[in-house]
Order: structure tokens, then sequence, then C-alpha cells
């Protein structure tokens, strides 16, 4: 199974979509997410959704501005990041759990499945 997604270099205050899709057998995720890592920094949450949706869950530093969505038929979900600062710069990872008893979507080590990461770069 693999997770792909592909990032950009926008402007500050711009928009800009993260899908994540899935590749190999066909998957059975629980939860999904997104992670990043900015320069120099070590790799900190984004935003997660379980599969029926029910349950969302942002970083303080971009709620309001990130929404997190998915599509379980197409097995994807995505990141939509709208207003975004130059803070936002950093390399961004989807990533996807398989179990039914994932208690704490902020925490990565409840993510077994990872994409390999997409630069995403906001010039002021």
């Amino acid at each position: 199974v693999q997770l792909q997604a592909s990032g950009g270099l926008v402007q500050a205050g711009d928009s800009l979509r993260l899908s994540c899709a899935v590749s190999g057998r066909p998957a059975n995720f629980y939860i999904m997410g997104w992670f990043r890592q900015p320069p120099g920094k070590e790799r900190e949450f984004v935003a997660a959704i379980t599969k029926r949706g029910s349950t969302t869950a942002y970083a303080d530093s971009v709620k309001g501005r990130f929404t997190i969505s998915r599509d379980v038929p197409k097995n994807t979900w995505s990141l939509l990041m709208n207003i975004l600062r130059p803070d936002d710069t950093a390399i961004y990872y989807c990533a996807a759990g398989r179990s039914p008893y994932s208690t704490d979507l902020r925490d990565e080590n409840e993510y077994g499945v990872w994409g390999q990461g997409t630069q995403v770069t906001v010039s002021s």
C-alpha cells in the first residue's frame, strides 16, 4: 500500500488542496491524517479524520483555516488549506491507520502507513 500526495509553491493568503491517494491492495483505514515537518523542526500533527467522518481533529495553528475531508469509496482524503502563511511551509505527510481502536488522532504512533511527503512552500 502506498500513499501519494502533491504539494506546491504558493503565496501568503493563497489556498492549496493536498490530496492523498492510496495505491496497491485495497486498504481499510479507520483514521486518516496529515502531519508536517517545518524546516529545522520535528514533525507535527496537522489534522485527522475518522473513516465515518464523525470525528475530526486539528492543530491549534491551523484551526479555522484548514479543513480535512475524506472520500471512503475512492480511498482518498484531502486537506484544504486556506489563508496560508509562511509558517505553514513544511513537508506535508499523509498518513493512515487501520486500528478501529485509535484513541488519539494527534499521535503519529496511531498511524501505520505513511506517504513519502510533499513540499509546501508559502512565500511572503
